[in-house]
């Protein structure tokens, strides 16, 4: 994940691709950041696996999504924009997202997989779930769903 972010920042580097190396910088500051958090808690941030990134990465979409449904309920198209371009150039990195279906299943398969009777059960089968599909569904929309199904 290290080497393509590398790679994609010497690219748009190499191309005076302003917007995108903006935010191939930011990812690196945002990875970085976790680095230093990590070393703070004692942890080795050599550590910092694939999955950790794709963390950081689903967080920064969902900071800028926000972003541009507030700039754009303030009428400020253009950063609403700006916003929805940043998204495109982190989304490259993040694993193709389930569709509802796919969803479904999974937490079809992950409330089998613990044997999940109640909703006490809901932060294994969410566990389950974040081990396995973390950047590819939104698990923000996942929890309810899992609590019907166990509710």
């Amino acid at each position: 994940m290290r080497n393509r972010l590398s790679e994609a920042l010497k690219t748009a580097m190499k191309e005076k691709d302003t917007k995108r190396l903006s935010t191939l910088r930011l990812i690196n500051a945002a990875i970085k950041d976790r680095e230093i958090a990590m070393r703070g808690e004692g942890e080795d941030p050599s550590d910092l696996t694939d999955d950790v990134i794709l963390g950081i990465l689903g967080k920064m979409v969902k900071q800028r999504q926000e972003s541009a449904r507030a700039y754009e309920e303030g009428g400020r198209l253009e950063l609403a924009e700006a916003e929805r371009e940043e998204i495109k150039v982190i989304e490259e990195f993040l694993p193709r997202q389930l569709s509802d279906a796919e969803v479904d299943k999974a937490v079809d398969k992950a409330v089998a997989e613990v044997g999940a009777t109640s909703i006490r059960d809901m932060g294994k089968v969410m566990g389950v779930l974040k081990g396995k599909y973390t950047g590819q569904m939104d698990f923000g929309a996942v929890g309810p769903k899992v609590k019907a199904r166990l509710g």
